[in-house]
Order: structure tokens, then sequence, then C-alpha cells
């Protein structure tokens, strides 16, 4: 099926010697709210996860069996860069913050990455690899996309309840029509990303 992950670029590193191969991706690079996350895994080759999609492919109840499996045979690591270091940093700085620190968070260190997208972060503590749509064709990069966004949407839903009103719970800071209403009616919060235009720009206005 097209889009569907597969364990081939796992089976290649391998063949060229790593023995500690994981896959990275990453969630909430859009929002106006909230960090973004990144997830690091390694795969059981002898457990591989039945299933196994882009995490915007599955149910969120699939998600969450997901995690379940992948948790239970693989190591995983999660990574956050805060609504304050996207700020300071630029998004795709703290994307990359939150992925080394993923990285960082596993049990057993790897010796082989393969991470979703066409840039790799720098001072990576082992060889890379970059996969353009990686969590639509490698299976550790679509486990890390289904850590990813399960991690951070629980986080949106805790931050929902403080304070109440912008429906993180729902629309986990992206800029919806009731998350937009909100701020008219609320105001900004410290989760809000102020160097992003929306933001931005009502914090310019008079």
């Amino acid at each position: 099926m097209p889009g569907t992950p597969d364990y081939q670029y796992e089976t290649r590193a391998a063949q060229a010697g790593a023995r500690r191969i994981v896959g990275v991706d990453e969630v909430g690079r859009g929002p106006l709210a909230g960090p973004v996350t990144a997830a690091a895994v390694w795969l059981d080759p002898a457990a591989l996860p039945a299933g196994l999609r882009d995490s915007k492919r599955l149910s969120a109840a699939a998600r969450a069996r997901a995690v379940a499996e992948i948790t239970a045979h693989g190591d995983v690591g999660i990574g956050h860069a805060s609504p304050a270091e996207i700020d300071a940093l630029n998004i795709l700085q703290a994307t990359y913050l939150a992925m080394t620190r993923a990285i960082a968070a596993l049990r057993v260190a790897p010796d082989h990455l393969l991470i979703d997208g066409n840039r790799l972060p720098p001072a990576l503590p082992c060889r890379a690899e970059a996969v353009v749509r990686g969590d639509a064709q490698v299976l550790s990069i679509a486990a890390a996309s289904i850590i990813a966004k399960v991690t951070r949407d629980r986080l949106m839903a805790d931050l929902a309840r403080r304070p109440p009103g912008y429906g993180w719970e729902e629309n986990a800071g992206y800029p919806t029509k009731r998350h937009k209403n909100a701020i008219a009616d609320l105001g900004i919060t410290p989760e809000h990303r102020r160097s992003f235009a929306p933001i931005r720009n009502i914090l310019r206005a008079p």
C-alpha cells in the first residue's frame, strides 16, 4: 500500500553495521501555543508492532494502542522545546533542540538515526539519515510520529485546564476559529508563541 512504512531503511543500516537504529520525528511546528515535541524510537526487530502508520492516518484509539505496543517492546525518548525556547531560537532550531533531547532521553544510545525531513539537526551523537516523508516510509519514524503526537496531545489537554477556554484539548494549539476567538476574548497566555505572526501582531496592536 502506498504510504505504508516498512523496515527496509533499518535493515539497510543494520547490514551496513549499525546495531541500534532509531527513528526520530516531531509534532507541533505549526500551532500558536504549546511546545514542539519530538520522539526517538528504537523498535526491537524481533517484536515489530503491526499496523504502524504516520500518526495523522490513525484514529486516536489506534494511536493509543500503538503507543502501548511500542513502549512495551521498544526504547522511547521524548523531548520538548517550550514556547519561550521557540521564541528565542526560532521554530526550526527549537525543533532540532526537541529532537536532540528526545535522542538523549533513550535508555540506550543509538548508533544510527533515521530522521524525518530533509535536514539534520547539528551535533548529533552518531550517523544519521534525513528521510523526506519518513513517517510514511520508515517504521521507526512512523512509531516516533505516533509517540510524539500522543504525548503532545495529552500535554495540551492538560494545559487546557489552566487556563481554560482556548480549546487546546481539541485543537492542540493550532489556529482554529475557537482558538482565535479565545485569544481575542481572553488574551495571550504564557503558552503562546509570541514570535509567531498572529500572536506578534496582536501584541503590537494599539
